[in-house]
């Protein structure tokens, strides 16, 4: 079986403009991949397959390829490349309430279900934050080296007046690549009985 990570570079370019269908079909069909899941970037990613490891969950097994898009506005091209028009793959996705309408109309498009796309609020992050509350996430942030810089970033003037869990949000994306690196251990962090809706909803899904 193809890793699964190969089948996901494959298809993210391919739908930047590289490779070929064919190549896509070929490395989908040897991976077994029935479903994609179309998410943001790759903090989304890294906090999924933390959190299928929680739910031990093996979603390769499964036939889920999460899929990081490099940016919202670019779910019509991968719907209509990866969903019922192209690939034929079975489509869900995970967004930010701002983005749902272009989810809702690449979805449309594409020919899959809304029902598919699951939506946090504000974002991925702060899901996570809310959910697991400032103290821990706090707890994990010193263990990872960084509590002074989030110190000093909750002191600046241009933060007063935040909440805590607004300050953490934006603390997390202050930095290239920490997102990533907090997506994924806030999402091993969580409580397997406690995990934030869209999330929860998402992987019942699956």
């Amino acid at each position: 079986m193809t890793d699964t990570g190969v089948v996901r570079d494959t298809l993210t370019a391919w739908a930047a403009g590289h490779g070929s269908e064919g190549a896509a079909r070929r490395l989908v069909a040897e991976g077994g991949v029935r479903t994609a899941v179309l998410v943001e970037g790759r903090s989304d990613l890294a906090a999924l397959e933390a959190l299928a490891a929680r739910f031990g969950r093996t979603l390769e097994a499964e036939g889920v390829c999460v899929v990081p898009m490099g940016g919202a506005m670019n779910v019509g091209r991968h719907a209509g490349l990866l969903g019922p028009p192209g690939l034929g793959l079975r489509l869900t996705g995970l967004c930010d309430a701002r983005e749902r309408p272009f989810y809702d109309r690449a979805f449309a498009r594409a020919g899959a279900p809304a029902e598919g796309v699951f939506v946090c609020v504000a974002d991925l992050e702060e899901e996570l934050i809310r959910v697991l509350g400032v103290p821990k996430v706090e707890e994990i942030v010193e263990t990872e080296g960084d509590l002074t810089p989030w110190r000093t970033f909750t002191r600046q003037p241009a933060q007063a007046g935040r909440s805590q869990q607004d300050l953490m949000r934006r603390f997390l994306g202050t930095k290239k690549g920490r997102k990533i690196r907090y997506g994924h251990l806030l999402a091993a962090a969580l409580d397997p009985g406690r995990v934030p809706d869209p999330l929860d909803a998402l992987f019942s899904a699956l």
